[in-house]
């Protein structure tokens, strides 16, 4: 990151300690399940995030990016919650969620950082863990914390929750510490255990196109926090802790005891965790090419039951699967960002231009569309 670090060196006088990056993701299956307590599996892709870091010799922190004019500017010695906003949140959660972890910070050295990325703001990518996780490796060295990677994420997380207001799960965080390249991790959300599973796509010859919708969300308010709430809800109706204890088997007692909006919040969840463990056996027994029918179930749970699509992602992910795709899904919280499908290598240009052309006849907003590579996770670069 040589740009980045003469980057830095120009907005700071001086060369930066190191550069710390770490990527966004994609979710394969198991949308919103995760703060359900449920099971995920996403991956860590080839867009990141990347901080060039210098250590200061008083407690200050002074924050810039690539992307915004304006210098934040915090202290160690008075880091709140109240006096967080926009993007930087990202950055200072993660140092206040450090110390609420019980980090002791009283002789971390003051930091200034520049932050670049190539991660698509608002697209369902996961650009808010990037940043969050790129920092955390940067602060873990930076102040010797002697954290693992998980234990990064969760601090990841609890700065997206209280600092940001995202009610968010542990997904994206894990996905941006722990990805493996031509693997998804495999994580429980209950017991926070995870562990890689290898997908195989240049083996079989498969890639993974995203296609952002350019229709933008906001998981601080609106529909997100609302199918929370509802999961929360249908929860304390059903009389258990969280979704995760609810099984197919219950789904009939269920329906007869909720209303049926929240029934149906409850069911994507309750049928989504089934199909996380179902895609994991599959990608293990058959490989990729097997999983389509799964990707496909998950996009209908999301758009009839969940309610979380958006007209574009509808007809990208129909119009990539009648031409060829082997399954297509939304990825990330919904109401808009990405879908993805997993195509066969021959058939992605053709499959993307489809899709733009269908988007295109219908009206909507025209898609970005472009490849992924499962990567590697959060990493010192320089």
């Amino acid at each position: 990151m040589t740009t980045l670090s003469q980057a830095f060196e120009a907005a700071y006088g001086y060369a930066p300690t190191g550069v710390w990056s770490a990527p966004g993701r994609v979710n394969l299956i198991g949308e919103h399940t995760d703060y359900n307590n449920g099971y995920v599996l996403p991956f860590a892709i080839d867009r990141r995030t990347w901080a060039a870091v210098g250590v200061r010799e008083d407690r200050t922190i002074r924050l810039r990016s690539t992307f915004a004019d304006a210098e934040v500017t915090a202290s160690l010695d008075d880091l709140s919650l109240d006096g967080m906003s926009g993007w930087s949140a990202y950055v200072l959660g993660v140092a206040w969620a450090a110390a609420d972890a019980g980090a002791d910070l009283s002789a971390a050295a003051g930091l200034d950082i520049l932050i670049d990325s190539d991660v698509p703001v608002g697209a369902g990518l996961s650009s808010s863990a990037a940043l969050e996780c790129a920092v955390g490796v940067a602060f873990n060295e930076l102040w010797g914390l002697g954290l693992d990677k998980l234990a990064l994420a969760r601090i990841g997380r609890v700065a997206e929750n209280k600092a940001v207001g995202a009610p968010t799960g542990l997904l994206d965080q894990a996905a941006s510490m722990l990805g493996e390249a031509d693997h998804v991790v495999f994580l429980d959300c209950d017991t926070e255990q995870a562990h890689p599973v290898a997908l195989h796509l240049a083996q079989e010859n498969l890639q993974i196109l995203v296609m952002n919708s350019n229709v933008e969300h906001e998981h601080a308010t609106g529909g997100y926090g609302e199918r929370f709430a509802s999961c929360a809800k249908g929860a304390q109706e059903l009389g258990v802790a969280t979704l995760r204890e609810v099984t197919a088997d219950g789904l009939a007692d269920a329906q007869a005891r909720l209303d049926d909006v929240t029934y149906r919040r409850v069911r994507h969840v309750v049928t989504e965790n089934q199909r996380v463990l179902d895609t994991v056996a599959t990608l293990d027994a058959d490989g990729p090419r097997a999983i389509g029918d799964l990707l496909n179930a998950s996009q209908v749970s999301m758009r009839d039951d969940f309610e979380i699509t958006v007209p574009e992602i509808d007809l990208a992910c129909d119009t990539a699967v009648a031409h060829g795709a082997i399954g297509a899904r939304m990825t990330g919280g919904g109401f808009g960002g990405s879908s993805i499908a997993l195509v066969p290598a021959e058939r992605a240009e053709s499959i993307a231009s489809a899709v733009r052309d269908a988007l295109s006849a219908a009206g909507l907003r025209e898609p970005s569309i472009f490849t992924v590579v499962p990567s590697q996770g959060a990493r010192r670069d320089s």
